[in-house]
Order: structure tokens, then sequence, then C-alpha cells
């Protein structure tokens, strides 16, 4: 009986949901502008002004740089996104390869969507991420393949240029010079673009008459003066790019802790010939960053559609098998290696697990009271308003509801949920008879949840 005692104080909170909830929204003032779930948009000096968080938390947070390219009468055609490893608007790491895989992953934990402004977004790509398939988690329609100048265009990269040419997905040279290496790949590609400052403007022009076209465009890279706009736009470029228009912007998104076992446990189970979706839909419910991405990865535009996404195996069976295996390899190897889960993944699970017991001997319609429970914490896992978490996610109207705070049939569910949690145990006693459950049965969920939880981030 002890054992039950300390796990349950292991887990009851210090403060009351709507007191998490009111700190969390308080993490928000202007004039930091909140985008979507984890994500800020600011000046680098608006965030330095922010008092450090001094509880180690911020080994979490990840970070991206966006620069807009613009047309010749000065609109927003995409974004080039940047890799950052901090608030310093520089790129200081010395891995290009895990640099471009970091950029995108929290291009899909962000979403495009509120990174770009629905516009393009132009990715820097080495040949690691090319070949290994990793674009494409990114949707066609809002992507555009930037080849970098240490690209070799050899067979392999120019034949996969053309299947995501094929594909949707605009081609981008970056850094085009007189005599460039990659100039096999300059049919394929949709734009090139031209550095001002290390190519003399004679060169600059002669590349816009032989390359640029109506199907092949030239863009013009670091303009920093109105004289060097003017005088590119005379010389027939199509884009431009630089500080004269906006230095890149920091974008700060919290990541979702992962556990490298279940990584390893979810591409076990998509080797078998014959892999059981069961078995898969019970791996992703312990993962919470993995079943987080997953809802994200069904509402991008790739699949033009926001049905409402009722369960993680509802998902799966949206993705359907060849899909789900694709995903699964592309997206656990790419974000594979993250942090060890926090107590707040810890008790994410632990609620997501009570409530999926608990849905066996209540009426909850179509509701999957798993994804709930997991939800219900994702507001503390990114510091962002639970409004906003939600905005990237189609889910069952009561689903949303009861996150949201608003009533609704779930609502006497989550209370027990909450109140089970914090030891509030003649509420919960008051509530599990609404229910009309067996006695005793709300506590014995809350400890088989929690041993469960407790299994799902053990690497032992």
């Amino acid at each position: 009986m002890s054992n039950k005692s300390n796990a349950f104080r292991f887990h009851k909170p210090s403060v009351t949901e709507r007191e998490r909830r009111s700190r969390i929204a308080s993490c928000c003032p202007n004039p930091v502008k909140v985008l979507f779930p984890g994500c800020r948009r600011t000046s680098v000096e608006t965030l330095r002004a922010t008092k450090p968080d001094q509880s180690g938390s911020n080994k979490f947070l990840r970070y991206a740089a966006r620069q807009p390219i613009l047309t010749a009468d000065q609109q927003v055609y995409g974004y080039e996104l940047l890799f950052r490893d901090s608030l310093e608007n520089s790129f200081t790491s010395s891995d290009p390869d895990a640099a471009s895989r970091s950029l995108l992953d929290s291009s899909i934990l962000m979403g495009l969507d509120v990174l770009c402004d629905g516009r393009r977004a132009f990715i820097n790509c080495t040949r690691d991420l090319l070949l290994r398939g990793y674009i494409t988690l990114l949707p066609p329609n809002q992507t555009a393949v930037e080849i970098l100048e240490t690209v070799p265009a050899d067979e392999l990269v120019i034949s996969t240029c053309q299947r995501l040419k094929d594909a949707g997905y605009l081609i981008a040279l970056d850094d085009f010079s007189e005599n460039d290496p990659r100039e096999p790949l300059a049919s394929l590609a949709d734009i090139i673009k031209v550095d001002l400052r290390t190519t003399p403007f004679e060169t600059c022009s002669a590349l816009v008459k032989r390359y640029g076209n109506p199907r092949r465009r030239i863009l013009a890279e670091k303009t920093e003066t109105r004289e060097e706009f003017l005088a590119a736009r005379k010389a027939g470029f199509s884009y431009f790019q630089g500080y004269f228009f906006r230095k890149p912007e920091i974008v700060q998104a919290r990541e979702i802790p992962a556990n490298r076992i279940n990584y390893l446990r979810l591409l076990q189970a998509i080797s078998q010939p014959d892999a059981d979706p069961r078995k898969i839909e019970e791996i992703l419910k312990g993962e919470t960053s993995l079943c987080y991405r997953l809802l994200r990865y069904l509402n991008s535009p790739i699949f033009g559609f926001r049905q409402e996404v009722r369960s993680v195996r509802h998902a799966l069976a949206i993705l359907g098998d060849r899909e789900m295996r694709r995903w699964i390899r592309l997206v656990t190897t790419l974000t594979a290696g993250q942090n060890k889960p926090t107590d707040l993944v810890l008790t994410a699970l632990t609620r997501a697990r009570f409530c999926e017991l608990i849905s066996t001997k209540v009426e909850h319609g179509s509701s999957d009271l798993f994804l709930v429970g997991m939800l219900s914490v994702m507001d503390a896992i990114l510091e962002m308003p639970m409004g906003l978490v939600l905005d990237g996610i189609a889910l069952e109207a009561d689903t949303r509801a009861v996150l949201l705070g608003e009533r609704c049939r779930l609502t006497p569910i989550y209370d027990l949920m909450l109140a089970q949690e914090a030891g509030r145990w003649e509420e919960a006693e008051r509530l599990s008879s609404e229910l009309r459950l067996p006695d005793g049965s709300a506590a014995d969920a809350q400890w088989t949840a929690m041993q469960w939880a407790s299994e799902m981030t053990s690497e032992a």
C-alpha cells in the first residue's frame, strides 16, 4: 500500500488545473506573437529580455529563423527557413546534416502553415537529407527543395530531384555561380539563387540572361540596399532576398520529449511483413511525441482534407499500411535520440491510459478518451494556451470542447481524471457515482495507468 501512496504523491500537482492553465497563458504576453503549438515569433531583443528559465526546461526549446523571399513588386513569395540552435541569430552548427534534420523536424512540429503563413518554405537540403527522403515529410505544394552548393550533381541526386519535381516540389539551386558544378541540375531547377555579394554584377546579369525564362526564375540573394534591389530588378531578377527587406527573424518552439525505446519498438514492429496494426497503435500511444506529430501530419495539405480524427487507430487507418510504414521510418529516424521523457510526458501518458481504462465502463460516444488524456497536458509541454495547440489538429467535437474547458458530455470524465490525480478523494467518489462506476474502479484505473506509463518510459 505504501508503494501506491508514493506513486500517487509523485503525480500530485502543486497547483490546480485552472491555476496551471492561467500560468501557461501568462507565458504569452505581448509583444511576443504566439503562432501555434509552442511556436513564438518575435525579435531577438524581446526574447533576450525574457527572464531565463531556472528550471532547466529550456533544453527542450527548438529554434528556427525565416527570411522572406519577395517578388519584383515586393510581395512575399515565400520564406527560407534557417537552422538556429539558440537565440543568437546565426548558424553555429558544425554538422550541416544534423542542422538540416533538426530544421526539418522543427518544421513538422510547428507546421509550415504557421512558419510561412501559407507561403512556400525554402528548405536547405544536404545530400543526405535528399537521398533519405526526409524532405517528403513536408507537403510538396508548400515546399521548395533548396539544393546547397556542397551537394554534388551525381546520378542519385539528379534522379532524386527529378522524382521530387514530378511529385510537385519546387527545385531551387542555392548560391549558383558561373561554371557551377551543379550545372546538370539547372534543367530541373524552378529557381536559381545568385549571391550578389560574391558574384560580380556583370556575371549576375549574364546568369540571368542564360538561365532565366518564364519556367525558371532567378533570385537575387543578399540584396542589402535599395540601389541593389533596383539594379537587380532591372537586370531581370524575378525574386529577391536580403537585409534590405528584412533580417531573419527567430521562431521558437518547445520540443516534445521523446523516448528512444519506443522508436526502436516501432521500427521493429513495421519491419515485419505482416505488421500488427494493434501493436503499432499501442506503441504510438506510449510515445507522446510521435502521437502529436502524427496528428499534425494528418492535418497537413498533403492529404487535402481536415477530417476529424477520432482515435490513434483512426489516424493509422487514414494513413494506410504503406504510408504508415513510410511515415514511421522517416519520423523515427529523423527524431530518434532526443531527450528523455519529462514528468509532464509521464503525466500525459498516465492521464491517457486512465481515460482509456475508464472508457470501457462509461458512455462516451465516439470520443477517444486516450487522446483526451494525452492532449490535456500538451499545453504545458509546449508552454502554449490550449486553444493554439488544438488549432493544428482536427478533433472530434466533444474532445475539443472538454480540452478547451467547455461543458460537454466528457466533462465528468475529465474532472474525475483531475480529481483522482490530485488525490481529491471525496470529489473523485462523487464523480464516480455520477458516472455509475463500480466502487474502487477509478483508483484501480489510476494505479494501472501509472504502472503502464512507467513501463512505457522505461528503457530497462
